[in-house]
């Protein structure tokens, strides 16, 4: 009964391959995203992972030294991007971060910034900085009522304190610190859908606010609209309205998006080292197909010696998400 639910409500939009006027194929693989798994301190309410502090699943020692392999293996890699859960509590997180800066690659950590009040986690800002990475850090609003909702109670305040602590390691100011900020709407609790604002204008109404209140500066906002996958699926059923979010998002779909999304120049990688499009696909457990239909692994990626073995990206109802209004992906708006 519950496959036979999933097939209505999925149905109740456009399959999404066919709303393109060309198959999505992937272009030449330049950034690997590698989840290291489901540890994390907080659980928070939108979280497409489901990631928390019960959850034990993490990268193993032997899928971490294939990544290291593979890091080192192909130069045409440019971003190493880490995430989570937490990534910084699963295991092989400084062992990747150093691999690819050895290797000249630009490392991006997605931090909760909660991370490092942490028992065993205070050292992080200083080796952030030692080391060059780039923080996209989740702050999805400047007011505190909202992030708390989302995240849970004091986490805004923990925000706070970690972002004038970057800032004090030079975050926000040196040209080498990058420091993004993400913004998230709100979990709709009836048919009162929207997208993100425009990123560029909040932005700026972001930079205002946390100059003034807490005397933070930092780099980027991105926007991400929220994909109906993970906990915030579960929400929107428990709301009975995962249908006809669905049809919001297709409703909205930009077909200017599709040449700038994410999922056409990365790899995403599972802690099991299994290889997806993209990090939605994942956690959907929806795996990247070679041209002959074959799934992949870190260990055959090694074993071919090539990163462009997949032609077509795998698609889904959720993929509405990432090409609604000016779009969505890791790196915000991409309109």
């Amino acid at each position: 009964m519950q496959t036979q639910a999933k097939i209505i409500r999925d149905t109740a939009v456009t399959a999404f391959k066919n709303k393109l006027s060309s198959p999505l194929t992937k272009k030449g693989i330049t950034v690997l995203q590698i989840n290291l798994g489901k540890r994390c301190n907080l659980a928070c309410t939108h979280c497409h992972v489901e990631a928390g502090p019960k959850r034990t699943e993490e990268l193993s020692p032997e899928i971490c030294e294939q990544l290291i392999s593979l890091i080192h293996k192909f130069p045409e890699i440019k971003i190493v991007d880490l995430t989570g859960g937490a990534p910084e509590m699963n295991y092989g997180f400084k062992p990747l971060v150093e691999a690819a800066k050895t290797t000249g690659k630009q490392v991006i950590v997605r931090s909760n910034l909660a991370i490092y009040f942490e028992d065993g986690f205070g050292d992080l800002p200083q080796y952030f900085a030692q080391h060059q990475v780039r923080i996209v850090a989740s702050l999805p609003c400047y007011l505190a009522d909202n992030v708390d909702k989302m995240r849970g109670t004091g986490v805004f305040d923990s925000s706070v304190k970690a972002l004038q602590w970057l800032n004090q390691m030079g975050y926000g100011k040196d040209q080498n610190l990058i420091l993004d900020l993400v913004f998230n709407p709100q979990l709709p609790t009836d048919e009162k859908f929207s997208l993100a604002p425009e990123q560029s204008n909040l932005e700026r109404d972001y930079k205002m606010f946390l100059q003034e209140h807490f005397n933070i500066v930092f780099n980027n906002l991105f926007t991400f609209t929220n994909l109906p996958v993970g906990r915030t699926k579960m929400h929107l059923e428990r709301k009975k309205l995962y249908a006809s979010y669905l049809q919001f998002l297709e409703l909205h779909f930009n077909p200017s998006t599709v040449e700038h999304l994410m999922c056409r120049d990365e790899l995403s990688i599972d802690y099991l080292g299994n290889v997806y499009d993209c990090d939605f696909n994942q956690m959907m457990n929806l795996p990247a197909k070679t041209r002959n239909g074959e799934t992949l692994t870190v260990g055959k990626l090694l074993e071919a010696g090539n990163l462009d073995l997949i032609n077509e990206v795998q698609t889904a109802a959720y993929c509405y998400g990432c090409t609604a209004g000016c779009g969505s992906s890791c790196g915000g708006a991409l309109l």
